[in-house]
Parts: C-alpha cells; sequence; structure tokens
C-alpha cells in the first residue's frame, strides 16, 4: 500500500510539473497578446507585480506571520530583486512587444546554460570541458532562432537582444537566491522580491502608468492580465516547489526544458505566429546543449518569473 501511495504522490507531482510548465509558456502569449491589443510595456509591468506582491505578502503572511530577515540578506535580496525582478521585467516586457513570442520563448531556452554560467561564476559549480561545447551549440541556435526569424537578425535586433537579456537577468536571479532558499521559504523570499520589483517598476512606468487608457483595453486583455497574475507569479510558485520535493530538481528540470517549445506552440496557435526551418533548427540546438550541459552535472532548479 505504501508504494502504490508513492506512485501516486509521484504521478501527482509530475503533473504538477506539466501544468506549471504549461502555464510558463503560455505566458509568452499572453504578454504578447496584452502587448498588442493596448497595454503599455511597463504600466502591464507594474501593474501586474503590484498585485502579485500584494498577494504574495497576504500569503506569506497567512502561512508564517513573519517577514523577517537577517540584516545581512537585506542588502542580498535588494540586489536579486533588482537583477531578477525589475531588470528581467523591463527586458522580457519590451522583447515581447520588439519581436514574436515564439522567438522570445525560444531563446529562453537558453535559461539552464546561463544559469549554469553564472553558478561557475560564484563558484557554485564547476563546468567541465564539455560544458563549453554544449554552450556553443546552444548561442549558434540563438542566432539560428534570430536569423529564421521575420527580417533576419537585423529586422528584431533589440528583441532578440532584449530577450537574451531576459533570459541572463533570471538565470543570474536564480543563481543569487539560491543561498537564501536554506535560510527562507520561497513565498518569503517572492514576498520580499516582487514588492521591490514592483516598487521600482511602479516608479519607472508612471508615465506610462498615467498615460495608459485602461477603459479601451478590451475584456480579454483584462482575462489575460488576471491570468499572467494568478499563473505565472502566484500558482506555478506553489505547484513548482512542492512537486520538486517529490521528485527531486533533476526530474523536474525535464519538464522545465520543455517550456521553450511549448512558448513557441502556443504562440503558433493561438497567435498564429509563424516558425522557419531556421529557427526550428535554432531551437532544436538549444535542446542539444541543454542535453550536453546535463550531463554528469547537478541540476540547478528554481521557479521562473516571467
Amino acid at each position: 500500500m505504501g508504494r502504490v501511495e508513492r506512485v501516486r504522490r509521484l504521478e501527482a507531482a509530475d503533473l504538477m510539473l506539466f501544468v506549471t510548465v504549461m502555464i510558463w509558456s503560455l505566458n509568452f502569449t499572453v504578454t504578447k497578446y496584452v502587448l498588442n491589443h493596448g497595454f503599455k510595456p511597463l504600466a502591464y509591468g507594474a501593474v501586474r507585480f503590484a498585485a502579485a506582491a500584494l498577494l504574495f505578502i497576504g500569503v506569506t503572511w497567512v502561512r508564517e506571520r513573519s517577514f523577517r530577515l537577517q540584516r545581512r540578506d537585506i542588502p542580498f535580496i535588494f540586489g536579486a530583486a533588482v537583477i531578477g525582478i525589475f531588470l528581467n521585467q523591463i527586458t522580457f516586457v519590451y522583447a515581447t512587444k520588439l519581436t514574436t513570442a515564439t522567438t522570445v520563448a525560444l531563446i529562453f531556452g537558453t535559461l539552464p546554460i546561463m544559469t549554469a554560467l553564472f553558478a561557475a561564476a560564484g563558484g557554485i559549480e564547476r563546468l567541465h570541458s564539455r560544458f563549453w561545447i554544449a554552450a556553443a551549440v546552444s548561442f549558434a541556435g540563438v542566432c539560428l532562432v534570430a536569423a529564421g526569424a521575420k527580417g533576419g537578425i537585423s529586422g528584431d535586433l533589440w528583441g532578440y537582444m532584449l530577450a537574451i537579456a531576459g533570459a541572463a537577468t533570471w538565470a543570474a536571479y536564480s543563481v543569487a537566491i539560491a543561498p537564501l532558499m536554506t535560510r527562507y521559504t520561497a513565498s518569503r523570499i517572492s514576498a520580499y522580491a516582487l514588492t521591490i520589483g514592483a516598487i521600482l517598476l511602479l516608479i519607472v512606468g508612471a508615465p506610462q502608468l498615467a498615460s495608459q487608457d485602461y477603459g479601451s483595453l478590451p475584456s480579454l486583455v483584462w482575462v489575460a492580465y488576471v491570468f499572467a497574475v494568478l499563473g505565472p507569479l502566484c500558482l506555478t510558485n506553489l505547484l513548482w516547489f512542492n512537486s520538486i520535493e517529490q521528485v527531486g530538481p533533476s526530474r523536474a528540470s525535464l519538464y522545465a526544458n520543455l517550456q521553450p517549445f511549448l512558448g513557441a506552440i502556443f504562440a503558433l496557435l493561438l497567435l498564429s505566429e509563424s516558425m522557419t526551418a531556421l529557427q526550428v533548427g535554432g531551437g532544436v540546438l538549444i535542446a542539444v546543449g541543454i542535453v550536453l550541459s546535463r550531463r554528469d552535472q547537478p541540476a540547478l532548479v528554481v521557479q521562473e518569473t516571467t
């Protein structure tokens, strides 16, 4: 009976992981949709993260009744939030605005490679020679994704560069908060990081927030906005970390690797975007690079918050 219960728990964890990755993948398309239908990039990012911050403050208080941080961790979490929430959201929304959701999703497939690079720079992980081959293969894939997009590399150059910066800032954040995860819950870290990021986004996005015509936004945009707050920023936090406790980070990382391809599929189906043969080839190279990089290396997996 114990074995049956264990199998059922693993199946439930696998289902939660799959739902989590599906939500993350759909978020590329949702973001592109709301930006195409009237929401200004910084206004969207600011109101989205402000709502998520309030939700996490409430959830953390109900569950923990404390927001205490050690004094030494305050500057650290502030810096992590500036990079991983504030800068990441700016680069993500403008990358999605300037190029296709398909392209952004595929470029974000380099996240595991970038995370390993930052982990090595921080002394958390040692990289073998095979990793550098994997990194070269993955970034060759990025070049193919950009070259295969409409207009080629020069067509949406800023969009490609911002997508790479978005993946890099989230990878840096993932590595930076790893030590904090040993002392605080994911909810408490998220409450602080989202609040700091939201305040900065509200300040920088103030002109767009003031000039945004909220009344003219279609009702489906607001439905998408609610999904973008409750799904990728809140629900997945609970599903992801509960699942990792059951199956471990290595198995969870296999699901995370599906995100760029599912993201591209959603964009193809829901936004009628196109994917060229070069982009398919680039996506395959990114996947090959990820597979090569994971051999003989520990999986460093964290939640995504785009």
